[in-house]
């Protein structure tokens, strides 16, 4: 709208408009009219922008990244539009979601809230963590030292992990300390209609080992798919796809 206003407006003195809908004030609503809708239109059903505030996700995500997620990928929740324009129960074309997908969802205590953090367990599976090893179903994913990363302002770097997941995602994964509070837990079933979240910084992350919990299908507003901007300068272009294919 903002476009269409400064394009219009300083050449609007040329022109002798006949119809209605030539003056310059109508044709500010004829652009308003249609642009706006159909930006509303692209972030409830195809594409939103999100910005990261947080570490909870690096390296995969980094503070002032900006990104798309895909709306559609899951299907449609009442989460899914703003205003509560989509009062609907469940999940309208819904898709299930994959391990490691990276996913924006709503907090469970508060759905006002969002967050964006990994899928790691699926309805029905086992989740426990071991000597900060990620355990699903009893047994260990794939994890390897891959070097280190400078991590905010500690003097020594933090340890950078790659980790496989069943079904062969490939990720970093951050590790901070060996003695993390989440490093050890209690095992978690996770229930029909729910799903297990965790950050990629293991020792810096609020997931479902803590206060998150079990997220619901229909809490899930979308799917994590491209980086576009990074508001710090930070470089982003070898993280700028989120399809869990990192480097060997």
């Amino acid at each position: 709208m903002i476009l269409g206003a400064a394009l219009v407006v300083p050449f609007a003195h040329r022109f002798k408009p006949v119809r209605w809908y030539a003056h310059g004030f109508w044709v500010l609503v004829l652009v308003f009219l249609t642009t706006y809708p159909a930006a509303f239109a692209i972030r409830s059903f195809l594409f939103q922008p999100f910005s990261i505030p947080s570490s909870s996700m690096v390296p995969t995500l980094q503070g002032g990244d900006y990104l798309f997620v895909s709306k559609f990928a899951y299907g449609y929740s009442r989460y899914s539009v703003p205003f509560n324009l989509l009062p609907i129960e469940g999940r309208m074309f819904g898709a299930e979601p994959k391990r490691g997908d990276v996913v924006v969802f709503k907090f469970p205590p508060d759905p006002s809230v969002d967050y964006i953090q990994r899928i790691v367990g699926l309805p029905g599976d086992k989740i426990q963590m071991v000597n900060g090893v990620l355990h699903i179903n009893d047994v260990a994913v794939g994890l390897k030292d891959a070097g280190t990363f400078s991590y905010e302002e500690r003097e020594q770097p933090a340890r950078l992990q790659r980790e496989t997941l069943p079904g062969g995602v490939t990720h970093f994964v951050l590790d901070l300390t060996d003695s993390s509070i989440g490093d050890n837990t209690r095992e978690f079933e996770v229930p029909e209609g729910h799903y297990f979240m965790l950050g990629d910084n293991r020792d810096n992350a609020s997931d479902s080992r803590f206060m998150v919990g079990f997220v619901p299908y229909e809490n899930l507003v979308g799917k994590a798919v491209r980086l576009f901007w990074n508001s710090k300068g930070t470089e982003y272009s070898s993280r700028q796809t989120l399809d869990g294919s990192v480097g060997k």
